[in-house]
């Protein structure tokens, strides 16, 4: 069945384009902003698009753009899909599946997250080499369909380290604040409590989010090479650099860094492309 939806939504966007994207980018809370440099050849509305949820999150646009970005060829989700929308796992990763079938072969996203490392501050860039995985469900759970994926993907090089690479020298080169972490997923959408965020700096976390790491399993199940950079949004360890902090306040942040983001993105796709 979910086979089927794939080749009705790839379908329909071949219809709609005969634009063959070598990369695809999802764009996070904040983060849309990177679309306005797209040069764009088809922007289709998720809500048009068979099988597609649609995004419910303010900041999230909800569309899916095809063009150019940094002379590359690019489909970008101008907003992404959550667990706590009510969306099944299944449903939230859908896209990145779609993406595949189009022929993208690498996948580039970003987030917002809370920082459970002191030495990471409101604005950072986080280059994510690891995940932990704290969502009580799994996209790749159930009957597994060969002609997706195998039946246990390996995870141990999920986060592509020619790419890792890459975006630590981009950050060195143009004097961006960036480090390497972990990202734990949450299910959300409430913030972590005090007990919680000292939990996860526990067990080894750097970053706090509440999306990612599904279309991370996706990714590899389907065998994407993938490159995450979270942006910190709130300062959450020490316990004492806690403060109540609003969707709002995460947008305002984010979006002061969203240049640096959009630096990094497009100087890696000119390097992933050999430009």
């Amino acid at each position: 069945m979910l086979y089927e939806q794939i080749q009705e939504a790839t379908a329909f966007l071949r219809g709609k384009t005969d634009f063959q994207p070598r990369f695809g980018i999802i764009l996070g809370t904040g983060l849309s902003g990177l679309a306005n440099d797209i040069e764009v050849v088809e922007s289709i509305d998720y809500q048009d698009i068979p099988h597609f949820p649609v995004s419910t999150v303010e900041s999230h646009a909800g569309k899916l753009i095809f063009g150019k970005l940094a002379g590359t060829n690019v489909v970008a989700m101008a907003g992404r899909f959550h667990y706590y929308e009510g969306y099944s796992m299944q449903q939230v990763t859908f896209p990145v599946r779609a993406m595949k079938a189009l022929g993208v072969d690498c996948l580039l996203i970003s987030n917002a997250a809370g920082s459970v490392n002191a030495d990471m501050e409101a604005g950072d860039l986080v280059f994510i080499r690891d995940h932990i995985n704290l969502h009580p469900d799994n996209p790749l759970r159930g009957p597994n369909d060969e002609r997706l994926g195998v039946r246990f993907p390996d995870m141990l090089h999920t986060y592509d380290p020619d790419m890792l690479a890459f975006a630590s020298d981009i950050a060195q080169a143009n004097n961006i604040r960036a480090h390497r972490g972990v990202y734990v997923a949450l299910p959300g959408p409430n913030l972590e409590t005090p007990a919680e965020y000292e939990f996860l700096h526990r067990i080894g976390a750097d970053v706090v989010g509440m999306s990612t790491v599904p279309e991370v399993l996706v990714s590899r199940h389907a065998g994407l090479r993938v490159f995450v950079v979270s942006v910190v949004s709130n300062k959450s360890y020490p316990l004492s650099a806690i403060r109540e902090t609003s969707l709002e306040d995460v947008i305002a942040t984010v979006s002061t860094a969203e240049p640096k983001v959009t630096l990094v993105v497009k100087e890696m796709l000119r390097k992933l492309a050999g430009l």
